[in-house]
């Protein structure tokens, strides 16, 4: 089925560019997914342990009496290049993004690892989250669900950030050797993978099911060096019934037991119908048909939880058109199509030296409400306009538009032309009146990027 391009790119995508396809199709689509794996910029695990490994051991070296200011220097520089890492890896994504020619795959790299929350936080922690994007998210795009989960809760990011290192069964080896008031369970990753990540709030569950599935889960942690370690000793000893199947049968859990759970979520009708509804509310409205939530979920079911065919079931629903501008674009969102829009090109902005970086494009997120990986809770950032278009957020977004493209680009279009290259036909006549009458320019260029017709998709 070949789609409008101009619907198709603004709302799937992250907007138009110079470079949009005439015509855009499923098979298009799916393209751009496969697009979106790991590149060469990708963080790995691997490279983060050895990393703090070699800053450890030169930190120590430093520390020593009578140790010689060169290893204090370069025990210092290493710890601002593994901040300048994590922040690379946001620009690493912007650029992908404005380099997609269809830019789906990125966008689905944006919700997935949304609805997958993690956060940053000091310089390792933020290495690990662009790691956990990289290595959880980006490889089971266009797979089955409950591959891209396994990966995204297992993931060392997810298991240090909901505290799952730190949960001991209480009955487990090590508790009954250490006695510690401090070993215990914690039920935080148990909870948030069944009320964020698959069944949902309203899922038919119960609190016994989480701490079920908490118990499930001790042993599952993260120690440096080592893939999805399972610990034996932390686990909690015999069986667990997590929504009437249960686990364990050996007498204690293991990782190949954590799969089979999350396999079991990821395949349970109301998971079905929490990521069909999701989907609709990212890509279409705030508030989604109903039809359209039933369609995913039931393409959802019948391909047994296979995430491409639930996308071209997304891309084919006439809702995308119906519901024409009821999102409101995010900061990130807004940022990368505004560049996109502007013609620049994914590899110009990869080699953006760190100030411009992070002045014109990492400081503004914070400025206009979205700290970059730093959301505000487990449930990710929200997706009502409401939280978006505020006085604050929209004074945000005109200033970058009338400071910051011409920085970037050096030499901005003309008006006129930018208007037809960031928003087709689409955009609204009061808009073709305004864009002529500006002075200048860097005035014609911010009235677009500043408009309601660019700020919504």
């Amino acid at each position: 089925m070949v789609l409008d391009p101009e619907i198709a790119m603004i709302r799937l995508g992250y907007g138009l560019s110079p470079d949009s396809p005439q015509a855009v199709d499923a098979d298009l689509l799916l393209a751009s997914v496969a697009t979106a794996r790991p590149d060469v910029d990708a963080i790995r695990m691997a490279d983060i342990d050895a990393r703090r490994q070699v800053e450890n051991d030169l930190a120590a070296a430093a520390r020593k009496p009578g140790s010689d200011k060169p290893t204090q220097r370069k025990s210092a520089r290493m710890r601002r290049e593994t901040i300048w890492m994590a922040q690379r890896a946001f620009q690493v994504r912007v650029a992908r993004a404005v380099a997609d020619p269809v830019g789906f795959g990125e966008r689905l790299v944006q919700f997935w690892s949304d609805h997958f929350t993690v956060a940053g936080g000091n310089r390792f922690q933020s290495l690990i989250a662009a790691a956990h994007v990289d290595e959880a998210i980006r490889p089971h795009l266009g797979g089955r669900f409950s591959d891209l989960m396994f990966a995204a809760e297992t993931h060392p990011r997810m298991l240090t950030y909901l505290n799952q290192s730190g949960s001991v069964g209480p009955n487990s080896a090590i508790a009954r050797r250490r006695k510690d008031d401090d070993l215990g369970l914690n039920e935080n990753l148990a909870r948030e993978m069944i009320e964020l990540h698959s069944l949902g709030v309203g899922g038919d569950y119960t609190q016994r099911d989480v701490r079920q599935l908490a118990r499930l889960l001790t042993g599952l942690s993260y120690r440096s060096g080592q893939d999805r370690a399972f610990r034996p000793a932390m686990a909690e000893p015999g069986a667990d019934t997590v929504l009437g199947v249960t686990y364990g049968g050996n007498g204690q859990a293991s990782l190949n037991d954590i799969r089979a759970v999350i396999e079991d979520l990821a395949m349970h009708p109301d998971t079905a119908r929490h990521l069909a509804r999701k989907l609709a509310v990212h890509f279409v409205s705030d508030d989604p048909p109903a039809d359209l939530i039933d369609r995913l979920a039931q393409t959802y079911r019948q391909a047994d939880g296979d995430l491409s065919a639930v996308y071209v079931t997304l891309a084919e629903a006439p809702e995308l058109a119906a519901g024409f501008r009821q999102k409101a674009r995010q900061p990130f969102d807004f940022v990368v199509a505004a560049l996109r829009a502007l013609g620049m090109r994914g590899g110009d902005l990869r080699q953006l030296d760190r100030r411009d970086s992070n002045g014109r494009l990492l400081r503004p997120l914070q400025t206009m409400g979205q700290r970059w990986a730093m959301p505000r809770g487990p449930d990710g950032w929200p997706e009502s306009a409401e939280s978006w278009i505020t006085p604050q957020g929209l004074a945000a977004r005109i200033d970058w538009s009338m400071r910051h493209p011409a920085k970037l680009l050096g030499d901005l279009p003309d008006p006129r032309d930018f208007l037809r290259t960031a928003l087709g036909s689409t955009a609204s006549q009061s808009l073709q009146w305004a864009v002529p009458k500006a002075e200048s320019p860097r005035e014609g260029v911010a009235i677009v990027l500043a408009s309601a017709d660019f700020n919504r998709r």
